[in-house]
């Protein structure tokens, strides 16, 4: 990967082999306060043009070489000054190989390259040389004086920060997900899918995800295989390699040696440093979270064991300075801080399940006991911990989901075994570690028939998941956390050995480990606390030695110093990298082809997209934990007769329940051994069954277990190459979430472009107990989560099966009655899961076929007998199939007569409609369109070389035909051509005016009418409003607004009578409208004239109106040239505008009349005493004198009133 740029106009191009990605800065990026709310601006933030497109088609003899050393990838795009710059990631080396195509790189140097200036380039060129010596003489003596740089590159903090070594990227799989929670077969990391909780680079990236979202999906696909997108992590990663003589996994391995890798991601929620960064947030994130996950893979299995690290979860801070004065402040009340608590440990709950918390903080200092109390009371009152109860009596107590131990570190490591002796917590943890397991997959090789030939496929088959974590603290969560955090991860490795029946690790092996952990604790204390991990020489040795002693006092020191001095800048540019500095946007891309492109695409899906139909077989069977069912004859269950197109169909699903006897010691663990057995049977039977049909045999896509319960997927060798983003997820309801005897397993898969998710579920026994099965439900259906946080619902074809244990609710004595009958249909309509689903209290908008079969529990082992024993359960459909899903028909719904367990197998067999994408056709629409689209655009691209303030139009056209396009900061489609606005709105009828009180923007949601009604005579006037008669307002009548008379050149008219207001219903159709002139770059007239003031009509005298109240007469604002609808003479008192004087007349008029007056005030005037008793004139708008010389009328000889527009 090379990185290229061009000067002008200035673009920068990350190219590979195949592709280039070019940028491009926008001219038309405006600052927040500029920018318009109606327009495509994005609030001020810069803006780019992007391009991403083959190499072939591509000039690049614009470009040169800007760099000498190839680039990784890019970390994205971040905003300094108004400045854009692009970060590249130019040096890394590689740490850590977890599977032979899996490889983890540290970051060691990038380079920032601005986008919009080239003042910066120098500055890399002195970087590469940093000891310049063109200002030394012959002598070697710098003559130039010590000068200081005239320019400083504003990334050189970021620089510095993300090229310490602290920062790992992977381009193999997704870094910031643990081993469980990805998908092995992904053969891209989807930039998309990421956890941001871990991205550091998530700010910087974010503007590229965007991007990459609206590209076509061969694009998509394309930017994924270039692998310019970069996605960062900050903690730790390394491998060991442990020789086939140290490894204790040699039973599975073929002399090969082992990998043992250690990766820790810090969160990037509460990034910071020690003092900076303490306690928890609002939002439930807390300060130096770590999650460290240890992975022991051979050449065939592969274990892995997460475990998280974080601040104590209160609102609490504590001041740096000297030892002693470093005070601890809980800010916080306890109900206060609760709420933000909860966040925090739901959160982990959903991630990882049940959690341990590990509270090493000492008992004997003030300040961490008063954490310690308060931590103590949010975890009685959280939410995860909670009594459920049963009918009238508790099941085991109460349940504690979230559970906890207070282990004094310092107090338990004081005696003479030293650190050795916090080994002693092993005996606290260790029923915890065996119920929480481990990860682990193996991978499996089947050979099938698939096309007449025989071919060998290689998968990974998960085994067991984990189902819980430790989450340990300490003040800092730095060096007691670190050393505790080893023996933990040493006690889950001691568990999966000995279940797998291995033998005991060799000194060696645990040496390596030791040294894993003592690196990554050194590495994680130098982020928060700037120096090494203490204890570091125990954790590494075994033993604490004079010299370790000594190392940890420096290392203390070292702390002092840096927490008080040089945090605050550490912190100023964590701050920068992660976007949350006052003013700093992310930058907006956009890619004017692309995006249209997109958009086009999917409104043409119908042309290349075909519904096809696939047939999908899903049985479920309760062993009752018995195993000599095994060699029996499956094929009655499994192969039934149907129809022809049907005796193979492209998916099964097999679930088993009580795979094992669920005794105590079983429902805390699982045993994997059962699962494997059976799944093999099946899969021979399967495939006896596809040669008897001649079709392609079947192969094992994914399985998953849950103690007792287990799930496996089948499918048929031929349509694999349709299935993709295969997922399992798996949720306890036993003991309320403890315990894994009740629960759900669940597979996801995307079937060309359908997504179908399996689930079978065990729920809670009891003839009596259908809340709880109904709670049980509530608890699967919203707590199971695939990866991106998807739920169970959010896929297009669902099917539930398994042991629901709804009963029917019916005397044992009737029920067996009507069974002997064969009266179905009652039974069905007294069956509990009938009835809840009726009333919608479980299983909403789920069907189900009406079972046609004999309920299906409980029958004595070996007969066809129902129970005989004492107990006598009443007999019901226990084992039960419900689907959703408008592409799913059910075909058949039946039991098998498989007689070794105390119920009967069922199976259905469903028809799906899938939607499958020509994608060659999709190719062709999608070339034509791209073609199209680049002959519109032209040069607006990023790799062309015009620019245009307009650039940001392009890709933004109108969203429905003989709409106005899109506007830009520059160009506004309502001042186009220069001509304002115009509206022809009329009110509903006379009296409505706009409603001041509704917001100026029409799309703002509001309560408030667009009109109002306005009472004349009663409403304060707004305007220069027209004065009453004393006798009008006695009888209470409206008088009529009249408009301006028009002026006229001669003085000595008569005043004739000005005209009523037009109305919208006197039969003129348009003499309502109020019609606006265009006013924007029109000659101005010689002389202007001034908007004539408002009379009302009036037979009131000048004594009358001095007798009556008197109206506060206001300066009306102008008025626009309205056209009169008949020509009126004027009023011979009435009150012309003064004429507007020129340049000159100013200069000859007295200096006093040249200053503009003040407005009147606002005061009670009576009318000049020449005014016609007919008509009272309103106040004047302006005084007489001032700015404006009083006139005679002469000056408007060459003007023309105002015509009507008929």
């Amino acid at each position: 990967m090379k990185l290229f740029i061009r000067d002008s106009p200035r673009a920068i191009a990350l190219a590979t082999d195949t592709h280039v990605l070019i940028f491009r800065h926008s001219s038309s990026s405006v600052s927040s306060k500029q920018s318009s709310t109606t327009s495509v601006s994005e609030g001020g933030a810069p803006r780019c043009i992007v391009e991403f497109a083959p190499w072939e088609g591509q000039d690049m003899s614009e470009y040169r070489s800007l760099s000498s050393l190839k680039v990784q990838g890019t970390l994205g795009l971040v905003t300094i000054n108004n400045d854009v710059f692009l970060c590249v990631v130019n040096g890394s080396s590689t740490v850590a190989t977890i599977r032979p195509t899996e490889s983890i790189q540290r970051i060691l140097s990038v380079e920032f390259h601005c986008l919009n200036r080239a003042d910066y380039d120098h500055l890399l060129n002195d970087q590469i040389n940093p000891f310049p010596t063109d200002s030394l003489d012959a002598d070697g003596h710098d003559y130039s004086g010590h000068r200081e740089p005239l320019l400083e590159h504003p990334c050189m903090a970021l620089k510095k920060l993300l090229s310490g070594g602290s920062f790992y990227y992977s381009a193999d799989f997704d870094l910031t997900k643990r081993l469980q929670d990805r998908p092995a077969e992904a053969s891209t990391v989807a930039i998309d899918s990421l956890d941001g909780g871990f991205l550091w680079n998530t700010y910087m990236i974010q503007p590229l995800v965007d991007f990459r979202s609206r590209l076509s999906e061969r694009e998509r696909d394309a930017l994924d295989q270039s692998k310019i997108l970069t996605s960062a992590i900050r903690g730790f990663a390394a491998t060991v390699t442990v020789p086939a003589s140290s490894s204790p996994a040699r039973s599975r391995t073929s002399g090969f040696p082992s990998n043992m890798t250690l990766i820790s991601r810090l969160s990037c929620r509460r990034a910071g440093t020690r003092f900076n960064a303490r306690g928890i947030d609002d939002d439930g994130n807390v300060a130096n979270f770590v999650e460290t996950e240890t992975i022991f893979c051979t050449d065939t299995i592969c274990f892995s064991y997460v475990q998280c690290r974080g601040s104590v979860p209160l609102f609490w801070e504590q001041s740096s300075g000297l030892p002693g004065q470093q005070k601890i402040t809980i800010t916080r009340s306890a109900q206060a801080t609760q709420p933000a608590f909860d966040k925090h440990f739901d959160a982990l709950d959903k991630v990882y399940g049940d959690i341990y918390v590990v509270n090493l903080l000492s008992e004997e200092k003030s300040s961490e006991t008063q954490i310690t109390r308060q931590y103590e009371y949010h975890i009685r009152e959280s939410q995860l911990n909670r009594r459920v109860e049963k009918g009238d009596e508790e099941e085991d107590g109460k349940h504690e989901q979230l559970r906890h131990i207070n282990y004094d570190f310092h107090a338990q490591t004081r005696g003479p075994n030293g650190y050795e002796a916090a080994s002693g917590i092993k005996r606290y943890i260790q029923e915890s570690a065996v119920a929480f397991e481990y990860f682990l997959s193996e991978e499996v090789q089947e050979t099938v028939q698939k096309d007449g030939r025989k071919q060998s496929i290689i998968g990974q088959n998960v085994i067991l998941s984990q189902a819980g974590i430790f989450r340990t603290n300490c003040l800092d969560c730095l060096d007691r956390t670190n050393l505790v955090q080893t023996i933990i991860s040493q006690l889950a490795l001691e568990i999966f050995l000995s279940q797998q029946g291995e033998r005991s690790p060799t000194s060696d092996f645990w040496a390596r480990h030791g040294t894993l952990w003592a690196d990554c604790g050194d590495a994680l204390s130098k982020i928060y606390a700037g120096t090494g991990a203490l204890k570091s020489s125990f954790t590494r040795s075994g033993k604490m030695s004079l010299a370790g002693a000594l190392a940890d006092m420096r290392k203390s020191a070292q702390r002092l110093y840096i927490n008080n001095f040089e945090d605050k800048g550490r912190q100023n540019t964590i701050d920068m990298l992660l976007g949350r500095l006052i003013g700093q946007m992310p930058v907006h891309l956009y890619d004017p082809i692309n995006d249209w492109v997109t958009a086009e695409l999917n409104r043409r899906a119908p042309e290349y997209s075909a519904s096809e139909q696939m047939s999908i077989f899903v049985g479920t069977f309760n062993l009752n934990g018995k195993t000599h069912g095994i060699n029996d004859d499956l094929s009655a269950w499994l192969c039934p007769q149907l129809h022809q197109s049907l005796q193979v169909p492209e998916i099964v699903a097999v679930a088993f329940q009580e795979i094992v006897q669920l005794d105590v010691q079983q429902i805390m663990a699982t045993d994997p051994h059962r699962r494997t057995a059976w799944e093999e049977v099946v899969r021979k039977t399967l495939n006896a069954n596809a040669r008897r049909y001649a079709s392609d045999e079947y192969v094992l896509l994914r399985g998953g277990q849950l103690v007792g319960a287990s799930l496996s997927v089948f499918v048929k060798s031929s349509v694999l190459p349709h299935i993709k983003n295969v997922e399992g997820a798996v949720k306890k309801t036993g003991m309320s979430g403890m315990a894994g005897n009740k629960g759900a397993v669940a597979i996801r898969l995307e079937y060309a472009d359908t997504s179908i998710c399996l689930v079978t579920a065990h729920l809670a026994a009891g003839f009596a107990n259908y809340e709880e099965r109904n709670q049980d439900y509530r608890t699967i259906s919203q707590g199971l989560r695939f990866q991106r946080n998807r739920s169970i619902d959010e896929h297009d074809t669902i099917i539930w099966f398994g042991d629901f244990n709804y009963r029917i609710g019916m005397e044992n004595d009737r029920t067996r009655l009507l069974i002997r009958r064969g009266d179905l249909s009652t039974l069905y309509e007294n069956d509990q899961l009938n009835l809840q689903m009726v009333h919608g209290k479980t299983f909403p908008f789920y069907t189900e076929k009406t079972p046609t079969f004999m309920p299906t529990y409980k029958y004595n082992l070996g007969t066809d007998e129902y129970d005989t024993s004492e107990k006598a359960r009443i007999p019901a459909w226990c084992d039960r199939i419900v689907t959703k899903g408008d592409n799913l028909r059910q075909l058949y719904y039946d039991t098998a007569p498989l007689k070794f367990s105390d119920h009967r197998p069922v199976w259905g067999v469903f028809q799906c409609t899938v939607s499958v994408v020509d994608q060659a056709k999709k190719d062709k629409i999608d070339s034509e369109l791209y073609a199209k689209r680049r002959a519109v655009v032209g040069s607006h691209t990023a790799s062309k070389g015009t620019e245009s303030d307009d650039d940001s139009l392009y890709g933004y056209d109108s969203v429905e035909p003989g709409l106005p396009p899109a506007s830009s900061d520059r160009r506004k489609w309502w001042l186009d051509n220069g001509m304002p606005a115009r509206s022809t709105v009329k009110p509903p009828s006379n009296g409505f005016a706009p409603n001041p009180q509704r917001p100026s923007n029409p799309f703002s949601p509001t309560a408030e009418p667009d009109w109002v009604k306005v009472d004349r005579p009663s409403a304060p006037p707004s305007r220069t409003a027209s004065v009453a008669s004393n006798a009008s307002r006695v009888r209470g009548e409206s008088l009529a607004r009249k408009l301006p008379p028009p002026l006229k050149p001669a003085a000595d008219q008569a005043a004739p009578q000005q005209p009523p207001r037009p109305t919208n219903n006197d039969g003129h159709g348009d003499a309502g409208k109020v019609h606006l002139k265009q006013t924007l770059r029109k000659p101005a007239p010689p002389k202007p004239n001034k908007p004539t003031l408002l009379r009302s009509e009036s037979g009131q005298s000048t004594a009358s109106l001095a007798s009556t109240r008197s109206v506060a007469a206001q300066p009306p604002p102008p008025e626009p040239r309205r056209v009169i609808s008949k020509t009126s003479a004027q009023s011979e008192h009435a009150y012309p505008p003064p004429p507007r004087r020129t340049a000159d007349e100013f200069a000859e008029s007295p200096k006093s009349n040249n200053a503009p007056q003040p407005p009147p005030p606002r005061t009670l005037k009576k009318p000049p005493p020449n005014v016609d008793d007919a008509n009272p004139p309103l106040p004047p708008r302006r005084p007489t004198t001032g700015l404006m010389d009083d006139g005679d009328g002469d000056e408007l000889g060459g003007w023309k009133p105002l015509q009507p527009s008929l």
